[in-house]
């Protein structure tokens, strides 16, 4: 998938902010993953659907270096005509500059908390920031691909319990050009335009990410005189919280 996280520009900068001087190890904050990647080329002459599912740990260690957060799926992959278990892991360290810098990861199919449109985690003033939205606000954002500007909107929605916890819920969309090939599909040079849309809710008490919905869609044609033809891809992926006392549970393992 090749929806990439991205800063969102303006006066909100969605980082958490180190405060501590020592070690300090949070709790893992769990998580579940599903997600599903469609493409289709000219009248569905090619077609293929790949699905996720699985879940998430989310650890975070404060110091006085930074705060990092590490992110670990345990998940399913069902395409191809094959049904594979997989692993995921995706680190990044936010330093006490504001720099969110990622360490060694490996997420293919972009199903990490940390490897989404929103941060994990907002700091307070983000927050208090983002409370007092009363209309949809301007952005602008590199595009996950290609790197040209994506351009939309950011809103403020009703608050909610996602979760078992009161959170605060934002919702953006976007759009730009794309010309070239995408990360995922290298050998295929595309024409067109990317739309993204998504929801992120956020924990009152934590300022942590507890759901987000993203969608990512491409509609256009593939950019080779010698082969014509339409294309529409559509990458969805979809984060929820487990709520401790269900996360307390013990669950089933895996044979």
């Amino acid at each position: 998938m090749t929806i990439r996280r991205a800063l969102i520009a303006g006066s909100f900068a969605f980082f958490a902010v180190a405060a501590a001087t020592g070690a300090i190890a949070m709790a893992d904050e769990p998580y579940t993953v599903s997600g599903s990647d469609t493409f289709r080329v000219g009248n569905g002459d090619v077609h293929s659907r790949t699905v996720y599912q699985g879940t998430e740990t989310l650890s975070i260690v404060r110091t006085s270096a930074g705060t990092t957060y590490v992110a670990r799926v345990e998940y399913d992959r069902d395409g191809d005509g094959a049904k594979l278990h997989q692993t995921a892991t995706f680190t990044s360290t936010l330093l006490p500059s504001g720099e969110m810098r990622d360490g060694s990861s490996h997420d293919p199919d972009y199903l990490t908390v940390l490897n989404q449109p929103f941060a994990v985690q907002l700091d307070r003033p983000t927050m208090r920031d983002l409370h007092k939205i009363k209309r949809a606000v301007p952005f602008d954002f590199p595009s996950p691909m290609t790197g040209a500007p994506l351009r939309g909107t950011l809103r403020r929605l009703a608050d909610a319990t996602v979760s078992g916890v009161k959170s605060m819920g934002i919702a953006f969309e976007a759009r730009g050009p794309l010309h070239g090939a995408l990360p995922d599909r290298p050998a295929m040079a595309l024409a067109g335009t990317i739309t993204m849309t998504g929801t992120a809710y956020y924990s009152y008490d934590t300022a942590l990410l507890v759901a987000l919905d993203a969608k990512l869609g491409i509609d256009g044609n593939i950019d080779d005189v010698s082969r014509r033809a339409p294309v529409a891809i559509t990458y969805v992926r979809s984060i929820r919280a487990i709520p401790s006392q269900q996360a307390r549970t013990p669950q089933p393992r895996r044979t």
